[in-house]
């Protein structure tokens, strides 16, 4: 497997040189990141992913020693929301670490045309940051409601709910690094 995944990094350089040899930036900026996405997704598994896992399940468990109304087991992911009838457990897992989002945005601001180094690794720190706390903003959205409403809403609250605040603060840094990003820098030309 080691071997297929450094075959398939080294064709995917070797196509990416041919692309910024040929001055297809459009093309190269797509290859790129797809290219980048899909083997960092490849290479994160476990431990990028445990790392991600972990520091949500940190953050969250912050949170719940602010207001009381669930409890984390920092050790498994596992959090006990106590709500009526009866407390109801969620667990944190590769879905709720971010990596999947985190990955896409990295592999977006390293290939995008108009950043230099610098705002290449500004805007990749800030973005991870944003995402962490993105993340366990959805969360705390997620355990307050099934708090508030008791644990029949955990599948609206953690499907329809956490992920729309989610995704609208995806939107926001999307938004911010690359829609405001390209706009200032036409208008600086």
């Amino acid at each position: 497997m080691r071997n297929l995944v450094l075959i398939i990094i080294l064709v995917w350089l070797y196509l990416l040189s041919v692309l910024r040899r040929s001055k297809t930036p459009a093309l190269y900026f797509i290859f790129g990141s797809i290219g980048m996405f899909v083997i960092l997704l490849t290479i994160s598994r476990p431990y990028w992913v445990w790392l991600f896992t972990h520091a949500i399940v940190e953050g969250v468990n912050n949170f719940s020693k602010l207001i009381n109304i669930c409890r984390v087991d920092t050790y498994t992911g596992l959090v006990e929301i106590f709500c009526n009838p009866a407390p109801i457990t969620m667990s944190i897992d590769y879905e709720h670490s971010g990596i999947m989002e985190t990955t896409a945005f990295i592999s977006l601001v390293y290939f995008y045309p108009i950043f230099n180094r610098q705002e290449k690794l500004k805007w990749g720190l800030f973005g991870i940051v944003w995402l962490y706390f993105a993340n366990i903003i959805r969360l705390v959205v997620v355990i307050s409601l099934v708090y508030v409403f008791g644990n029949g809403s955990f599948y609206l609250a953690n499907t329809f709910a956490g992920r729309m605040v989610f995704y609208v603060l995806l939107v926001i840094l999307y938004y911010q690094a690359f829609t405001y990003s390209a706009v200032n820098y036409r208008r600086s030309l």
